[in-house]
């Protein structure tokens, strides 16, 4: 351990990192020394060991005072050991942790494996000495580079900077994302504003616009989405928000609704709303307690909640007599039918084809025919041929 001098832990000039292991421990021949545990440092010219903990604590050998190296097994409760040994300490040696010692070999225990690469590299630089064709010298401390204006290290620091300045430029695009997703909010109320008011112009008819022009315009606006939606900023919070919630739903949704026979699933319409609603979304719960102010205030929707325990937005006008004899009919026309091909046949979601049919079977018009095959419904021949 004598050959051992303090350092840096900086690379030198002409000096190129081979390989690095953490998890290893330093011997002094036979004996543990308080170098047990650090990163071992393979470079052209030297072997660096670094404390884990304790970065300041850096110590070196030159390779050239290596005479050879050989492996040692690991066994019962020992890891694996790479034996180097030494010329003896040149008398213009810097200094070290150890003056002098009784052995002239070294022993690194690899407690994290490791050994079988480390030892083909060193064998490698003792074979090709290539300190001899690349002499080094001054150390490198900090490089300026004129183009990109930052200064960079070479070695452990030089890993440790880089990563410290990685981690910087990630906090810096995540605070520009933010202030990107500002940007767009306020851009994305500015259209809403905009639409809003081209929409009131509309409705006063003013300037020379045709109604099929209008009609047209109109269905533009739409597909942007809600004009003005309704937000707990605009209408504060509790009952009177989802009162004026439902109101806008009612408003919106009455045409959606006529157009698929004039029921939806909850769930449809929760992502038909929100994306009209663009970056003001609503949430499931604030959707269900508007839904439920739809009847009480009278609005053309209502929330109906099946025994299976599915609920679906339909129109006041949707009769259930009218949907089950539709259902029959149908039924009656194919023989049987499951769930999946009635909702084929009416153009509607599985969902709902199976809450109708097991409306139509609870009010006595199907009967079922549950197997392995799936569940399947037939006309009830009880109730029409008595």
């Amino acid at each position: 351990m004598d050959r051992f001098s303090w350092t840096s832990g900086l690379l030198e000039l002409g000096e190129t990192l081979v390989l690095q292991q953490r998890g290893v421990r330093l011997y002094d021949g036979e004996e543990k020394v308080r170098f047990d545990s650090g990163v071992l440092l393979l470079s052209t010219h030297r072997l660096i060991w670094r404390d884990q903990k304790n970065h300041e604590c850096c110590i070196s050998i030159p390779l050239s005072q290596v005479v050879f190296i050989e492996e040692q097994a690991a066994g019962i409760g020992k890891s694996a050991k790479i034996v180097a040994h030494l010329h003896p300490a040149p008398p213009n040696k810097e200094p070290g942790p150890f003056q002098n010692s009784k052995y002239s070999y070294i022993k690194l225990s690899f407690k994290e494996h490791g050994q079988i690469e480390f030892f083909r590299r060193f064998s490698e630089e003792i074979t090709q000495r290539r300190w001899e064709n690349m002499p080094s010298g001054q150390t490198i401390q900090v490089n300026k580079d004129p183009q990109a204006g930052r200064i960079r290290a070479v070695g452990i620091v030089g890993i440790e900077r880089k990563l410290e300045a990685k981690r910087k430029e990630t906090d810096k695009n995540i605070s520009e994302a933010f202030e990107d997703l500002s940007k767009l909010m306020e851009k994305a109320k500015e259209m809403v504003e905009l639409s809003k008011s081209i929409a009131n112009k509309i409705k006063e008819k003013q300037g020379d616009i045709t109604e099929d022009e209008t009609i047209r315009f109109k269905s533009y606006l739409l597909s942007m989405g809600i004009a003005n939606p309704v937000t707990r900023e605009t209408h504060g919070s509790g009952t009177h928000y989802h009162m004026q919630l439902a109101k806008q739903l009612a408003g919106m949704l009455q045409t959606p609704l006529e157009e698929r026979g004039g029921i939806m699933s909850l769930t449809e319409v929760y992502c038909l709303v929100n994306r009209a609603r663009g970056l003001e979304l609503l949430s499931p719960e604030d959707l269900v307690n508007a839904c439920k102010m739809l009847e009480p205030l009278k609005l053309p929707l209502r929330l109906q909640i099946f025994d299976s325990g599915v609920m679906v937005i339909e129109l006041q006008s949707h009769n259930e007599e009218e949907m089950v004899a539709s259902a029959l009919e149908t039924v009656s026309e194919k023989g049987s039918l499951t769930a999946d091909e009635f909702a084929k046949l009416v153009g509607m979601s599985v969902l709902l084809a199976k809450e109708r049919l097991l409306l139509a079977e609870k009010m006595g018009h199907l009967c079922r025919d549950d197997s392995v095959e799936g569940l399947r419904f037939y006309p009830n021949l009880f109730l029409t041929q008595s």
